[in-house]
């Protein structure tokens, strides 16, 4: 486990580490002679670059006007630290670590990258799961998986091995975090199907009354990339992290009774920056109890699992559906839809459910042939929204972004833009493509750093970045939690 500093000596390391930066960082200030000047004014390093391994600069731009600032450092990672050929599979906790699960196991920094934890299961399977069939000598490396965490502190995770036999068959592996404990535990899981692909995952909030899936503090469901986005087969879902059964999803043009359901909360803690998954699970938690998938129906329709598992037709408290399939609901109870169309993305926040938006539009049509991938993550505490957007230039090469929009409560516009990497390799996604970047996918650490993946011509596979110049009020707020 990592050590903790106390705060007088965290207070006298960002005082020392200072010094890397001076400056300003207000929206758009400008000089009498219309220069930008001071950009990085209250922003320090929490952690000095050169303790780093792979410390490089990357371009900080204007969020909206055409006019480059200067340079930030970011920590860089690569398969070493939990990817694969295609992609990392990136998440974050509320104690402060890194996890990737891009590759074959989980792996975790609790230090902000400086090391790093590799989960490999033993020779015995966790009691009362089947018996494990490791994988054929000289095919290690080939699977892939899916994490994130639970409210209640555990990181949920399945692992696809797709070579691990000489029968060929697909398996699939639970690996739980379980935070009471503090290990790890793992099981090993057949289904039905033979074909499976890179898993999405998300934890259905409880208490869990599951009937034959049974009983448990959380329910965590696991989907196909292949399955459910081809033919909508279904997924797999667990009440105790480890133990997974089939589970039909409705057709996208079931008749389903339908259900409101409330979207908002009071008041909710700090884990609720860390529960939203990878977009592409299309689906959320939902504070009161159940997951949420908006624009499930093909219809425009909401779907709604409860907390019995059962499956609904579901709108918002005012009847409505949700504006996009991509949402998610952070720590200050604001719920943020992402809709991405025709080279525009825009984001969407609500303060009540889905009954009032605000929303701002990013417009990349003079800039791109085509956006390839995205993700978005939110951290209510910091009331931070970070939007990364992976797009084919106008030029020809594929240019990695990161906005940063500080105090969405007040503002949706962003403070900043970040080119990740040097923007100067054309990949895509998909098997059979000779450089592959298959999906975009991101976090926010508690101290309010991001952590990025992206590819450029400096390594074969794609590689992930970590925030290191952070507002000074994050690290102090940080500290005094």
């Amino acid at each position: 486990m990592a050590v903790a500093l106390n705060k007088e000596i965290c207070i006298a390391f960002l005082i020392i580490i200072s010094t890397f930066s001076a400056g300003c960082f207000e929206k758009g200030e400008e000089s009498e002679e219309g220069a930008l000047v001071d950009w990085d004014k209250g922003l320090m390093y929490i952690d000095d670059p050169l303790t780093h391994d792979d410390p490089r600069d990357f371009i900080v731009a204007s969020a909206v006007k055409n006019e480059t600032w200067g340079n930030s450092s970011w920590a860089v990672f690569g398969n070493e630290e939990g990817g694969n050929c295609c992609e990392h599979y990136l998440a974050g906790t509320k104690e402060g670590w890194i996890v990737n699960f891009g590759g074959e196991y989980p792996t975790w920094s609790e230090d902000r990258g400086h090391t790093w934890n590799e989960y490999v299961p033993g020779i015995f399977s966790q009691i009362g799961c089947l018996e494990p069939k490791p994988t054929v000598p000289g095919q290690e490396g080939l699977g892939e998986g899916s994490i994130v965490q639970a409210t209640n502190g555990d990181l949920i995770s399945m692992g696809w091995f797709p070579y691990p036999s000489t029968s060929g068959a697909d398996q699939f592996y639970a690996f739980l975090y379980d935070a009471d404990t503090q290990e790890w535990n793992w099981c090993f899981n057949r289904t039905p199907e033979p074909f499976y692909d890179r898993s999405w995952q998300v934890e259905v909030i409880g208490p869990i009354n599951g009937g034959i899936y049974g009983n448990g503090e959380y329910a965590s469901i696991v989907i196909s990339n292949f399955w459910h986005q081809v033919q909508n087969i279904g997924g797999q879902i667990s009440t105790d992290g480890l133990n997974y059964d089939y589970f039909s999803f409705p057709d996208r043009d079931a008749s389903l009774d339908i259900i409101e359901v409330d979207l908002t909360a009071e008041m909710l803690g700090e884990e609720w920056d860390f529960t939203k998954p990878h977009k592409e699970m299309r689906a959320f938690p939902v504070p009161s109890g159940g997951l949420y998938f908006p624009n499930y129906f093909i219809d425009g329709r909401d779907a709604y699992v409860d907390t019995s598992l059962n499956w609904w037709s579901a709108t918002t408290l005012n009847g409505s559906s949700l504006p996009s399939e991509y949402c998610a609901i952070d720590s200050s109870t604001a719920l943020h839809c992402v809709l991405a169309d025709d080279n525009v993305i825009q984001h969407l926040l609500s303060w009540d459910g889905g009954e009032t938006w605000e929303n701002n539009t990013y417009d990349l049509k003079n800039q791109t042939s085509g956006i390839e991938e995205w993700e978005f993550h939110s951290n209510g505490i910091h009331d931070l929204f970070v939007l990364n957007v992976r797009y084919q230039s106008s030029e020809g090469p594929d240019i990695d972004i990161a906005w940063h929009v500080r105090d969405y409560s007040e503002s949706l516009i962003p403070d900043v833009k970040t080119y990740l990497g040097q923007g100067d390799l054309d990949s895509t996604s998909g098997a059979g493509a000779d450089i592959r970047f298959d999906f975009a996918s991101m976090g926010i650490l508690p101290d309010g750093g991001s952590f990025i993946a992206y590819h450029d011509s400096t390594d074969p596979d794609p590689l992930f970045g970590l925030e290191l110049l952070l507002p000074e009020e994050y690290q102090m707020m940080h500290i005094n939690s």
